[in-house]
């Protein structure tokens, strides 16, 4: 029975490893987590409260519709996937593909004022030495999605090739918020593939594009790093909102990690706007939510804010250099509300760090935590899935 309680902090993390088609995998997520789903379903105010109403009315329908083919022409496997989680869980559709479209349709519509509890959280640290190369990064988020993620281990054969880069193969491993698709929080694939993803609240949004969520999806399914900005620049339709992605390839011969800022185009072109900068060896790199590079409005001051917050706390510390100096940035509480480590152990906080993730490319493991990094040992380290 889904009871729409908010939980004190669990220390659990649920995995679920499965193969099979899109459909089939997007089924035993939904089946697996069919009462986290509902449960997230109940709690979500932004659903509830705005993006519900506004696909009510016939403009919001309209600006769903043509977001929906958009991504058909693009991704079919992937709306296969969410269709699958769907009837997995036994909720409708439209709820699930509103969660994707996130803040595209109050944009669209002007909608006064937007959503003010929006996820204001996620930081990301590079660290590039020959001796230690990481990927830490804190996943933030509104206060109900506390206990409602899980991991997701999915190995998709097709038995022909699907969507705009004919994928037939996928293995990766992901963070998923509830009833969401693989790849907006952290993950890796068996190409060696390592990402994290920042979100940023772009002013401009664009409907009939890409959201970002499903050019993350097809992240997951990358092989190198031109593969992967092939992906985000997205050229025939571009990026409808905005986001960083932090990214590795283990096999890269140049050994260089990338935090690439992605954005709708100003300009009206048919491809995503990218910002892209290279972290060589020797170098180390941070990301909240905030364009660092690309000069475009931002909408949501509260992570302006917070983002500004927990750049500066990060600026106090002497460049990272091993896996003890990221954690404890990750779990650096300073700052007050806006700190990186996000809970002061009050249900009323409107957003919590619900959990912290730390790639280490060189032992090829991946480390998750589900309370303080600083202060606690990892709840699991994972070999990573490459071949």
């Amino acid at each position: 029975m889904s009871s729409g309680k908010i939980l004190p902090r669990r220390q659990a993390i649920p995995v679920l490893y499965t193969r099979g088609t899109h459909y089939e995998v997007g089924f035993d997520m939904g089946r697996t987590f069919g009462s986290m789903i509902k449960n997230f379903l109940i709690l979500s105010q932004p659903l509830n409260e705005t993006y519900l109403p506004l696909y009510g009315t016939a403009k919001g329908r309209q600006i769903y519709n043509e977001t929906l083919e958009s991504v058909k022409g693009s991704f079919p496997q992937y709306i296969r996937e969410l269709e699958g989680v769907a009837d997995g869980a036994e909720v409708e559709f439209h709820k699930m593909f509103l969660l994707h479209l996130d803040e595209i349709l109050p944009q669209a519509l002007k909608h006064q004022p937007r959503n003010k509890n929006q996820p204001t959280g996620c930081s990301s640290i590079i660290v590039n030495q020959k001796h230690c190369r990481l990927l830490g990064h804190t996943e933030d988020a509104l206060t109900e999605t506390l206990n409602h993620y899980y991991f997701v281990v999915a190995h998709i054969i097709s038995d022909k090739p699907q969507g705009k880069y004919n994928v037939k193969e996928e293995h990766f491993m992901s963070l998923c918020y509830a009833g969401h698709l693989p790849g907006y929080t952290m993950s890796h694939n068996h190409h060696g593939l390592v990402f994290s993803i920042n979100t940023i609240s772009a002013e401009l949004l664009r409907s009939g594009k890409t959201p970002r969520h499903f050019l993350t999806r097809a992240l997951l399914a990358t092989s190198n790093v031109d593969d992967a900005f092939r992906v985000l620049t997205d050229a025939g339709v571009g990026a409808a909102d905005a986001c960083s992605i932090n990214f590795s390839f283990l096999a890269d011969p140049r050994q260089m990690f990338y935090n690439v800022e992605m954005a709708p185009n100003p300009d009206r072109k048919n491809e995503s706007h990218l910002s892209i900068k290279e972290v060589p060896l020797g170098a180390h790199n941070y990301h909240a939510n905030q364009f660092e590079r690309i000069h475009l409005d931002q909408a949501n001051e509260l992570m302006l804010k917070s983002s500004v917050s927990r750049m500066h706390a990060f600026g106090k510390y002497k460049p990272p250099a091993s896996e003890h100096d990221v954690r404890n940035m990750l779990g650096d509480v300073t700052g007050g509300c806006f700190c990186v480590w996000r809970d002061n152990g009050r249900c009323d906080e409107v957003v919590k760090t619900i959990a912290v993730g730390l790639f280490d490319l060189n032992a090829k493991t991946f480390s998750l935590y589900s309370d303080n990094p600083s202060l606690t040992e990892p709840h699991c380290t994972l070999p990573l899935l490459y071949k």
